[in-house]
């Protein structure tokens, strides 16, 4: 005969309480385990078709450097038609590179200050919030 949930103690009404809980959180962790699989695995193949599309620009960029070569090679010797290419993109190379190593010093030190800032506010206002509290 099974009692009526009135009738069980006040522990065994926590220890199942604290099972289905603990069940609860299983399965969430679960579910979120699966979910989080499937969206790894289309993120991996966004990756690697932007990896493809990536190479594809690059034989793209190539492919048009080679036509401007050919096309100042129309009112130029060859050569110097490719100096002149090759002068320009060593140019815009050193541009990039200038601008890129402006952009790496302002992301050093790599620690995120702000939050380690906002961090220890927080732990400094509950430090100050229970010693208010053990004084009252």
């Amino acid at each position: 005969m099974t009692r009526s949930i009135t009738e069980h103690s006040t522990a065994e009404l926590v220890q199942r309480a604290s099972e289905q809980v603990s069940r609860l959180v299983r399965d969430e962790l679960a579910l979120a385990k699966a979910e989080l699989a499937e969206k790894g695995k289309h993120a991996g193949i966004g990756a690697g078709l932007f990896g493809g599309a990536g190479v594809l620009a690059g034989y793209g960029v190539g492919a048009l450097i080679a036509t401007s070569i050919i096309a100042l090679a129309l009112v130029l010797p060859l050569w110097s038609a490719a100096l002149i290419v090759s002068v320009v993109l060593f140019a815009v190379a050193g541009v990039l590179a200038l601008l890129g190593r402006k952009q790496m010093h302002r992301a050093v030190p790599p620690e995120p200050l702000a939050a380690i800032e906002s961090v220890k506010a927080d732990v400094d206002e509950v430090k100050h919030a229970v010693k208010e509290r053990s004084r009252a």
